[in-house]
């Protein structure tokens, strides 16, 4: 499933397959700006860690374009990257991929706009192709992790939806059934926007591995139950110290896989790995919009006036995480000492 993200030439725009829609129906998103872009960002049209840093590489290529014409472009295409890169606070690859380009720019001295823009739109397209080569070898080392009839747990989407293609998490499920393995899954719902009911769910059954949705709160139980092995999920970030910053209620997972003696892994390209942020808890914490707990598409499920919590992620402590699976190999504690070796 690489069909997601898509670049036009004819449009010169970037296609997003709209995930706030699916599974019900497909409809897609046409980004020509950088206002296209953020939004895109913002409301989720596209979301998961490295999907984001495609969707941002392309973001800067369109960001130059758009100030085409304009004598002070170098300084408006300043503003337009700063709005890109803040348009989500908590994945460390949109930082990357604006930071790339901005690397790239300052190396060329003084380029023209169109040249500048060439060169980006090259860049992204790198980017965008090598994004799917990790995942599928993320696929390869994780998925010799899993054995043959294993059921694992999954905690929101880190699949082909949230990466240029393949998936991190879904990639090492992918990458053992490639092997050969006989593997089920078990999706967490992953409250409040469903990214595992809707969107693992979706793929998964779509590419014919057999999946179970399950509640959040039913973790506990399926685990005491025996029908978990495994759990392997993403991240948004990986901080120097091996804590993985990833979707909200991960923490719950690893903390309820330590009780059972259930290994618990997350799968992640090197480039999510930040050496500049000490621990989880120094990441900042994006804090959304309360209409998405708050509601159900448009009918009202809390009380008028009652406010709720929305932190979108949580930060897991590196002592329980058994594996940090990348595309260059699996990460073994203790992740302070294997992450200072994989920069150096």
């Amino acid at each position: 499933m690489t069909e997601h993200i898509q670049f036009s030439a004819e449009k010169d725009a970037l296609v997003l397959l709209d995930q706030r829609y699916l599974p019900t129906r497909e409809e897609w998103f046409d980004c020509k700006n950088t206002d296209d872009i953020v939004e895109a960002l913002v409301v989720m049209v596209v979301r998961g860690a490295p999907a984001i840093g495609v969707t941002a590489a392309y973001g800067c290529y369109l960001a130059a374009r758009e100030v085409a014409g304009r004598d002070d472009w170098k300084k408006a295409l300043e503003v337009n990257l700063d709005k890109i890169e803040k348009a989500r606070p908590t994945a460390v690859n949109l930082r990357w991929a604006v930071r790339e380009m901005r690397r790239i720019w300052q190396e060329a001295g003084d380029v023209s706009l169109d040249d500048l823009c060439s060169t980006w739109l090259e860049r992204a397209k790198v980017i965008h192709v090598d994004d799917i080569r990790m995942c599928e070898d993320i696929g390869r080392f994780g998925g010799a992790l899993i054995d043959d009839g294993d059921t694992v747990m999954t905690h929101c989407n880190a699949g082909a939806l949230a990466t240029a293609g393949y998936g991190t998490a879904l990639g090492v499920i992918r990458g053992a059934v490639d092997q050969g393995k006989k593997v089920q899954v078990i999706a967490n719902e992953t409250r409040p926007f469903l990214q595992g009911a809707r969107l693992t769910a979706y793929e998964l059954h779509r590419d014919g591995i057999p999946v179970k949705v399950a509640c959040d709160n039913a973790c506990a139980l399926l685990m005491k139950k025996g029908l978990v092995q495994k759990v392997v999920v993403g991240a948004d970030r990986i901080t120097a110290n091996g804590d993985a910053v990833n979707k909200i209620g991960t923490y719950g997972v690893a903390l309820l896989a330590r009780e059972f003696g259930i290994p618990f892994y997350v799968a992640a390209p090197v480039y999510t790995i930040d050496p500049e942020t000490p621990t989880g808890d120094d990441v900042p914490i994006e804090d959304r919009t309360p209409r998405e707990v708050t509601h159900v598409g448009d009918t009202r499920i809390t009380p008028e006036g009652v406010e709720v919590f929305n932190f979108a992620f949580d930060p897991t402590p590196n002592e329980l995480i058994a594996g940090i699976i990348t595309e260059k190999g699996v990460l073994r504690p203790p992740y302070s000492e294997a992450i200072k070796k994989l920069f150096s």
